[in-house]
């Protein structure tokens, strides 16, 4: 697979391309690039499939949006990503934040998508008491934003209290993105998809919880749910060949 440039949303994108026949658009997670899913890639690729994996808009080398978009303006982005490369139907998988992003874009486009594939999706976004509690204690932490050391403090009241939040480590525009997507539960939209869906999930997954993925395939329609065995949320680094085979599965 190689790197190839394309102007999209007057942004500038970085995407990993290879391959011919039917074609599989891969959508990385939060804080992830195409490079960690080049393995994956070249093995869909082996197989005879042509594989987009673009670093998405705020990621890898790709550039950073100039407002906060939200998951609608990222399925836009992706459609008219599709629609440069002259996709006009394609599968699609999305992990984690990414599989957000594949679901917002199946209910948006779904005569585009052949199937779906869903991997340690961040769907659920239900609040907790324990998140209620930590965003309003980090409200009044800004008075205090003068002090020396405080971005120092921050990070570690963040680790401290969130051990799974991405938001100390975004910067610029990409935290007011954060907060955006983060707030976009789509548990009742789930139902509504029907596209033929795969479900994939790592075994120890500890940043999006097994009891998950249950629930995604309680509520979508025509949705199967396969779960690899000691894996954890980074099956595309870890266990790139288990991963590939169930995908493959359920394409043929």
């Amino acid at each position: 697979m190689k790197e190839k440039n394309f102007f999209i949303d007057n942004l500038k994108i970085n995407c990993l391309i290879g391959g011919q026949g039917p074609s599989f658009l891969i959508l990385h997670g939060w804080g992830s690039k195409a490079e960690r899913w080049q393995e994956v890639g070249e093995l869909l690729v082996q197989r005879g499939y042509r594989v987009i994996v673009p670093d998405l808009p705020g990621f890898g080398k790709s550039e950073k949006p100039n407002f906060a978009w939200g998951l609608d303006d990222y399925a836009n982005f992706v459609d008219n990503l599709a629609v440069s490369l002259g996709l006009e139907r394609f599968y699609l998988l999305g992990h984690s934040f990414g599989g957000a992003l594949a679901v917002k874009y199946g209910l948006k486009f779904p005569k585009k998508v052949d199937k779906l594939f869903l991997v340690g999706a961040a769907c659920l976004r239900k609040k907790s008491l324990k998140k209620k509690i930590f965003w309003l204690l980090t409200k009044p932490l800004k008075i205090f934003s003068f002090l020396p050391g405080f971005n120092f403090f921050k990070k570690g009241f963040y680790r401290f209290l969130v051990r799974k939040s991405d938001y100390p480590y975004a910067k610029g525009i990409m935290k007011d993105i954060y907060l955006r997507i983060i707030k976009e539960d789509l548990s009742d939209v789930l139902p509504r998809v029907e596209i033929p869906t795969l479900i994939i999930w790592g075994e120890k997954d500890d940043l999006v919880p097994l009891k998950d993925a249950y629930l995604i395939k309680e509520r979508i329609p025509n949705s199967y749910l396969a779960v690899i065995p000691r894996g954890d949320h980074h099956l595309e680094q870890k266990l790139p060949k288990e991963l590939t085979k169930e995908i493959v599965g359920f394409l043929n």
